[in-house]
């Protein structure tokens, strides 16, 4: 009898290791929302290192932000935004996001949510910044729309309009 309570208390902690090993690498740490859409190992790679490149960003750490890009990246921001063009190059990249979080006195780039669509990862980002030499904060919701290749962006770009990120990522229903 005693080996039998031995043994289902065994499976249960096998169990609960298991459930918490499958949800430890997403983090528990606040109302994030991720929808994965065909999703493989090399995408849950790459949202995590996007959450610490948003996470390098917002500190000023720029150098760390970029680290987890492709040396080759794409990156392509909207003409209508400040320094809008396309940039390839993790060095371009990073003048690009150094010149365009100079500008702020204070401020973050919060992904809000990670959507995955075969090899793209569509994140919805909440800017809120201050300019320099300004009282008022200016908001903004967008989305960066990441091409990974082997667990690393090797492409970005960034919408204004969050339905035209998932349009252009080939997300059939970012709500299942």
């Amino acid at each position: 009898m005693r080996s039998l309570h031995v043994m289902e208390s065994m499976n249960r902690l096998l169990i609960f290791s298991t459930i918490v090993t499958i949800l430890f690498p997403v983090g528990c740490t606040g109302p994030r929302k991720e929808t994965t859409i065909g999703a493989m190992p090399d995408l849950a790679r790459a949202i995590v290192a996007l959450r610490s490149a948003y996470a390098a960003f917002n500190r000023g750490d720029v150098d760390a932000a970029v680290e987890p890009f492709d040396a080759q990246i794409e990156w392509t921001e909207p003409a209508e935004f400040p320094g809008g063009g396309t940039y390839h190059g993790r060095e371009a990249v990073k003048r690009y996001l150094a010149q365009s979080r100079s500008s702020w006195t204070e401020g973050s780039s919060e992904p809000e949510r990670f959507i995955t669509s075969g090899n793209r990862i569509v994140v919805f980002v909440h800017v809120r910044a201050r300019s320099k030499g300004r009282d008022e904060w200016n908001e903004v919701r967008l989305a960066d729309v990441y091409t990974i290749r082997d667990g690393q962006p090797v492409e970005m770009r960034a919408f204004a309009d969050r339905n035209e990120a998932l349009r252009w990522a080939g997300v059939k229903d970012p709500n299942p």
